[in-house]
Order: structure tokens, then sequence, then C-alpha cells
């Protein structure tokens, strides 16, 4: 089968080579790769700044349908449409398993970094962590809620946030536009989309954005206040700059929440004054929960969450990789894998 691995050595680009996959075990399934988006943690993955993983299938934003299940799989049967997320896997039995925290568990497994992805035609997936795709959904669409949008949506239960409430969503991207989307349709927010394109805050606007603006100038703080005079309730950051988690501190108000979802590199600076005189919190959260991925799925199948994705060939993926870094995939680019032969 074709598949599309990280190159050796890893340079950030991809190989599509011809692969074979081993017999499934117990506890495991089959699934026929039907479409794969390609998210920036691929890339990140593919660059070696996360360790080398040659050879790795990458892939985390996959939906498919089961061909084959072991015997002892009772969740999931052929002919169901499930997905590959990030989250392959959690142990099940640590504390942050027994507590819904699975995504935080410390011996998870990762679709595309420590076990293979969903980049291929065909891949392997523990049966009770593959999500089923409601059958109202457009499978192509279901790629980008199973990384972007369900971190998107998680982000926001994480926010503190009531409806009425304003956020500031960095980043206008697959994920931010997501966020703007679950924001205004699902939990009755007013949202306020920050970033430095003018084509992604178009479409944040076209998505429900109540404002949206340019920080070319790391100037965000003042247009907030300018607009909230003792600033938004919370702020998601979903680009990956440090200098945005900076902004994004000066942006809430008193008692007001930081979420933190872009990969940065570097370190967040914020007063330590501020943050106790007005009892700021700041948080990470790493996607969500396969709770999580199922809700977020079933808003979008209600049609409130529409991703923006264009479909691709395998053929496209280093350029897509390269229209990545220069910010011209506008949502999500999505690998059209049944037009594989």
């Amino acid at each position: 089968m074709k598949a599309v691995t990280i190159k050796e050595p890893a340079n950030g680009y991809f190989d599509i080579k011809d692969v074979t996959l081993r017999p499934i075990e117990a506890g495991e399934a089959l699934v026929d790769m039907e479409y794969c988006g390609v998210c920036h943690t691929d890339l990140l993955i593919a660059s070696g700044a996360q360790g080398e993983h040659p050879g790795r299938i990458t892939g985390h934003e996959g939906v498919g349908i089961v061909r084959e299940v072991a015997p002892d799989v009772t969740s999931v049967k052929p002919g169901d449409r499930v997905s590959i997320a990030w989250l392959f896997a959690g142990c099940g039995h640590c504390e942050y398993c027994e507590q819904g925290l699975e995504n935080l568990c410390r011996n998870r497994h990762e679709s595309g970094f420590d076990v293979d992805g969903a980049m291929a035609q065909q891949a392997i997936v523990k049966a009770d962590w593959a999500v089923k795709v409601p059958a109202g959904l457009d499978p192509v669409k279901a790629t980008s809620i199973t990384c972007a949008g369900v971190t998107s949506y998680k982000a926001i239960k994480e926010s503190n946030t009531k409806p009425g409430d304003w956020i500031v969503v960095y980043g206008a991207g697959g994920l931010g536009n997501l966020a703007v989307q679950y924001a205004k349709n699902v939990f009755n927010l007013n949202v306020i989309s920050v970033d430095i394109f003018d084509e992604k805050l178009a479409l944040a606007k076209d998505a429900g954005a109540d404002l949206v603006y340019n920080a070319s100038n790391n100037d965000s703080p003042q247009f907030v206040h300018e607009h909230l005079p003792e600033g938004a309730a919370a702020a998601i950051v979903t680009a990956p700059a440090a200098t945005v988690f900076d902004q994004a501190a000066n942006v809430v108000k008193a008692h007001g929440t930081v979420v933190a979802v872009g990969m940065a590199a570097g370190n967040m600076e914020m007063s330590i004054a501020k943050m106790i005189v007005d009892g700021t919190q700041v948080k990470g959260t790493l996607t969500g929960t396969r709770n999580d991925l199922a809700e977020a799925f079933m808003y979008a199948s209600k049609g409130l969450v529409s991703p923006i994705t264009s479909l691709r060939r395998m053929s496209d993926i280093n350029k897509i990789v390269d229209q990545m870094h220069a910010g011209k995939i506008q949502g999500r680019a999505v690998i059209d894998i049944k037009a594989e032969a």
C-alpha cells in the first residue's frame, strides 16, 4: 500500500513509499483510509524537533472504513466509519485515564509520532479508541474535527467562559477558524479574531467573528482594550508564536483565562504582579479526549461547525508543507487517499 512517511534523516519533508502492514492483533481494527488532513504537528514531527522518527507513517486527522476487527473487538465493526486522531491510545488505568483525562496519560501513544499514523491506504487502530464518525457528517470535513476541531472545542471548554462573554482567538488558520465557529455557534460567545494575514481574518469574519484585527505590529492588546476597556473573559492562542502568548496575557480582564494551544518554541512572558493582582489563570490544553471528540463531531454533524477543506493528492504532500510554512493554506489541506490507485 502507499503511505506518506517521514524522511531519513528528518528534514521537515516526507516520502511516499510502499509499505506492508502487519496482521492485526487483539483489540485492534484494520481501517481502509479515505481521507487524512495535514496538520502543523505533522510538520513539527517531520522536522526532527521532537526526535527522529524515520519511516514513520504520518497523519493524525484520518477518517476511514473499518475492514476487519480482531475477535475480541466489540466497539466497532466492519463497515463503520471511524476516526484516527492524534490520541492513538492511552493506558486506560493510570490516574489521568481513570479521571477522564486520558489526553494527559503519561503512557499514551500518538498517531504519526510513536505509532504509525493515518496517511496511508490502510491503518491499524486500537478499536476502543477509534471514535465513530456520525452518519450525517461529511468525512472530508470530519478529518479536521479529529484534531483542529476537537482541540479548539476543548480549549473553549477550558476557558471558564459563559454565554455572552468575549474571547480573543489568536490565529485564524485551521484551528482558529474552527475556534470561532465553536465559540459562536455552540458556546454563544462574542469573538475577536487576531492574525497577521488579512485573508484568514476575512474567513474568520465569514465564520462569525464579531471583530477581526491584523496584529502584524504586535499591538492587539491596544485594539482589544479600545473595544473592551476591562478586557476579554478569555484568550485562546492557536498560533505557534511565543510573542502571541505575551499579547494574550495582556488582553484578558481580571480573573480571565489564557488557554495555550499552539505549540510554540520559547517561553511566555507575563507580569507576576499582574497575574496575582488580577487573578489571571493560564492553562495549557492538549487536544481532547474521546468524549470531547464525540461531542465535537456531534456539533459538526448538526451543521453548527463546518471546516474549510481542500482535497489534495498524496503526491502534493511536500508542496503542502511549503504552502503551510508560507501561510498559504486556507483551513486544512486534506489528502484524498481514496483517489490513490
